[in-house]
């Protein structure tokens, strides 16, 4: 039976909203938290962008649920060595109850410094290389690191965990799912595919767990919740690699026509029938999923949760 947890989208709510958020998630009865990172919001509607690792402090205080970033991008906007430290104060401040999600990340957030955009082969080298740098730090020990993406020269972290920081990596495809259950500590996909669990367990990943994410909207006006989703989240229903490669929130705004409220209708549930949301996360169960987060589009966020908390939750187990 998975675990079920909350997801903080960063891009939505200022870091008093997320904060709120994650403590109404664990009053709900859900087990654990990710939050996105990201430098912009897909679209101005959106609205907001803080930075994820002052809003992991306050969560630390604020709530004991383990914290997950789902995802950070280690290896442009940030170097590999800079977010090894912020990873190993956040498992710190949670007394270990922080894994670190990351993934190959989209221009959107990371060409901002006007580094190159590299294709996918690369950024895939990229993180490899920056995921061997970040385990090396933490252990606490010095490092020098003279590779082909990163240099670290006489770098140690001095605040670090007990145990090394978690790293579990995002995939939507073969050869990022590859490299999950290669290098990873678990592997994060958004979508409940079980061939795509089924080729991470047997290409290394064993056992190591399995996370899945899904956004719903939640509300008593289903038509309403429809709307809500295709001003807030049409991004999420975009093709292709669109995500991957468009480099500001204006060019994913001239795409919006390209979503439908009959494809929201189709795609993501909206409103308030507990099968349809209970049924949405079942998939992932089925799909063999181990942790399954769900984020509530949309400013109705009590009402959310106190229906997953009276209507959903207690279904799943």
């Amino acid at each position: 039976m998975p675990e079920y947890g909350y997801f903080l989208a960063s891009e939505e709510h200022d870091p008093a909203a997320l904060v709120e958020q994650a403590r109404m998630a664990e009053q709900a009865g859900f087990r654990a938290l990710w939050i996105s990172d990201h430098f912009h919001p897909w679209n101005d509607a959106q609205g907001q962008s803080p930075f994820v690792w002052s809003v992991i402090g306050a969560l630390s205080e604020a709530v004991s649920l383990p914290v997950e970033t789902a995802v950070t991008c280690p290896t442009v906007r940030l170097h590999p060595a800079v977010t090894a430290q912020a990873a190993a104060t956040s498992a710190v401040l949670t007394e270990g109850r922080f894994r670190l999600g990351v993934g190959t990340g989209e221009a959107l957030n990371e060409h901002i410094l006007g580094d190159r955009w590299p294709p996918l082969h690369v950024r895939l080298e990229m993180l490899e290389e920056a995921i061997q740098v970040m385990r090396r730090l933490f252990t606490g020990e010095e490092v020098n690191h003279h590779g082909t993406h990163y240099t670290v020269e006489n770098a140690r972290l001095y605040t670090v965990p007990e145990e090394p920081v978690p790293i579990d990596i995002s995939g939507f495809g073969p050869k990022a799912t590859s490299l999950a259950a290669r290098v990873g500590d678990g592997y994060i996909t958004m979508a409940p595919e079980e061939e795509m669990v089924t080729q991470f367990r047997k290409g290394g990943g064993g056992a190591k767990p399995v996370s899945g994410g899904t956004k719903v909207c939640y509300g008593t006006d289903r038509e309403e919740c429809v709307r809500t989703v295709r001003s807030l989240w049409y991004n999420e229903l975009l093709p292709g690699e669109m995500g991957q490669v468009l480099p500001s929130p204006r060019h994913f705004e001239q795409l919006r026509e390209l979503v439908t409220e009959d494809m929201v209708r189709e795609k993501v549930v909206c409103g308030d029938d507990a099968d349809q949301h209970v049924s949405t996360l079942r998939a992932f169960a089925d799909a063999g999923f181990d942790r399954v987060y769900v984020n509530q589009i949309g400013p109705d966020q009590r009402g959310f949760f106190d229906f997953y908390r009276t209507k959903v939750l207690p279904r799943l187990g």
